[in-house]
């Protein structure tokens, strides 16, 4: 592990032979469960950097947390065959992580992607779930919401700077998130690309944008009510952005029926997906895996 003074990186092998990424912030704490935070399709542990930073230091309740890249994201090494990049082959790569880092049970975030990828865990190894903090996604993923990030990625021009990099992502987000300030786009852009050659670019395999392109788009998108459905008995927060086209206010509405006790968080002035280190959010989410654990 390379030490710096609020993470260190873990890396460990996967199944195939890839050498995999993990930041670990915080301590062991004992009796405390950790968090494991997984983020969205082309992202990376660096996007939970600020939350990751409060829950492990600054909360009432300081707790370990880890936060993962995926195989062909951040400094995980990418996959010469584009079609290992799955939720199941993510999930098998998560398990070993979680497995090499001794921990067998935690509080989990899982962001778009993540979020699929902990309704799935729920289905195949449930015993590792304690609680569940879903942003913005659910079990019915909505093709306008996906259509939007295929357009999006298949759509990237190159950029000369970082600067110019956040400006892009405000014109083609900005609409969808009024109320972010320059400070979260400035973390975004920090999140989102890489330095190379001087020149920023997307921290992910570009062979990652086929997964959404080499499908039939009129074909059904799979739901996940039976994976979702799995999670019953554990406490879940369920949050979306007001403005999301991914995750439908009915999804949501039938999420809360199938699980009375799950909580909810609309995020007002914010799509797909809500920062979670914005507005209260990292208070209320810290509060919940408090409560989580007590029960």
């Amino acid at each position: 592990m390379s030490e710096t003074t609020e993470f260190s990186d873990f890396f460990y092998e996967s199944a195939d032979g890839l050498r995999l990424h993990a930041r670990v912030y915080g301590k062991d704490r004992k009796g405390r469960l950790p968090v494991v935070c997984l983020p969205g399709l082309t992202r990376n542990a660096r996007d939970f950097h600020r939350l990751a930073r409060f829950l492990s230091q600054q909360a009432p309740v300081p707790r370990r947390v880890v936060a993962f890249d995926y195989r062909g994201r951040g400094l995980s090494a990418y996959d010469p065959n584009w079609q290992n990049y799955t939720v199941g082959a993510e999930l098998a790569d998560i398990l070993l992580g979680l497995d090499a880092l001794n921990i067998h049970r935690a509080l989990f975030i899982g962001t778009s992607r993540g979020g699929l990828i902990v309704q799935v865990m729920a289905a195949f190894k449930p015993q590792v779930i304690a609680a569940a903090v879903l942003n913005d996604i659910g079990p019915v993923v909505e093709r306008q919401g996906l259509e939007a990030i295929r357009n999006y990625l298949d759509n990237q021009v190159r950029l000369q700077s970082l600067a110019e990099a956040i400006e892009a992502q405000k014109k083609i987000h900005g609409h969808a998130f009024p109320a972010l300030a320059d400070e979260d786009w400035a973390a975004m852009g920090d999140a989102l690309y890489r330095i190379e050659h001087g020149l920023p670019v997307p921290d992910f395999d570009p062979e990652l944008v086929k997964t959404l392109t080499s499908g039939d788009p009129d074909q059904p998108l799979p739901q996940l009510w039976k994976e979702f459905d799995a999670l019953a008995g554990r406490p879940v927060l369920a949050i979306r952005g007001a403005n999301s086209t991914l995750l439908s206010e009915s999804t949501l509405a039938e999420m809360a029926k199938r699980s009375p006790q799950m909580e909810t968080i609309t995020v007002e002035g914010q799509g797909h997906a809500p920062f979670l280190e914005s507005g209260d959010l990292p208070e209320r989410i810290a509060a919940f895996f408090d409560r989580a654990e007590r029960r």
